[in-house]
């Protein structure tokens, strides 16, 4: 049992590592803890939950969020991330405070 739970506390960190790695590229718009408006237009991102983080990454890579506004931007910041990068990013958003 122990094992088991360094392990699952190693995938965890190593989770969060990613997460803020992938996340630097971010940094420049959305600041180094989502606190800011993406060139004073878009929402702030810290607070939001991972479910809500994932599904707006999710639209902007398929072309259907905010085809107005900063959808153009994200689509092309989204456009080589996988699944689980989505995933890996939005937990990590979730975290920031």
């Amino acid at each position: 049992m122990k094992t088991l739970m360094a392990i699952l506390g190693l995938t965890a960190m190593l989770s969060a590592a990613d997460g803020a790695a992938m996340f630097q590229k971010c940094v420049a718009c959305h600041g180094a803890k989502g606190e800011k408006a993406a060139l004073g237009k878009s929402e702030i991102i810290s607070g939001w939950s991972s479910a809500k983080t994932l599904d707006a990454l999710k639209g902007y890579k398929a072309g259907t969020r905010n085809t107005k506004g900063m959808g153009a931007i994200m689509k092309g910041q989204t456009a080589t991330l996988s699944d689980a990068d989505m995933k890996t990013i939005a937990d990590y958003v979730a975290g920031l405070k």
